[in-house]
């Protein structure tokens, strides 16, 4: 089972960037899905979430600027950056709680992505 994740990049301050993160290989079902990041020197920190439904947070950083969504058909979950700021600036992260088998749940990460605004 791996979290693959994809679209970080270079952009202006104001542009946007959407990130996505597929969980692949053998298990019975993906839960809670989420996005974290971590800028140079700072901890981790959770950005948005998501469960099988609605959007569960968002960091009041981001409110009404990113938006989290999921196509479970895909396992995927998606995040929509608009307004990027370069305080955004930082290695995102895909998090994901997917059982294996049922009832037996794990934690998976995904590998990061760049997430550079600069003028």
């Amino acid at each position: 089972v791996q979290l693959v994740e994809s679209g970080g990049g270079s952009v202006q301050p104001g542009g946007s960037l959407r990130l996505s993160c597929a969980a692949s290989g053998s298990f019975f079902r993906v839960n809670d899905m989420g996005w974290y990041r971590q800028a140079p020197g700072k901890e981790r920190e959770l950005v948005a979430a998501i469960t099988n439904g609605a959007p569960t947070h968002y960091a009041d950083s981001v409110k009404g600027r990113f938006t989290i969504s999921r196509d479970n058909a895909k396992n995927t979950v998606y995040l929509q950056m608009n307004s990027l700021r370069p305080e955004d600036t930082a290695v995102y992260y895909c998090n994901a709680e997917i059982e294996e088998r049922i009832f037996t749940r794990r934690d998976y990460w995904g590998q990061g992505t760049q997430v550079t605004v600069s003028s």
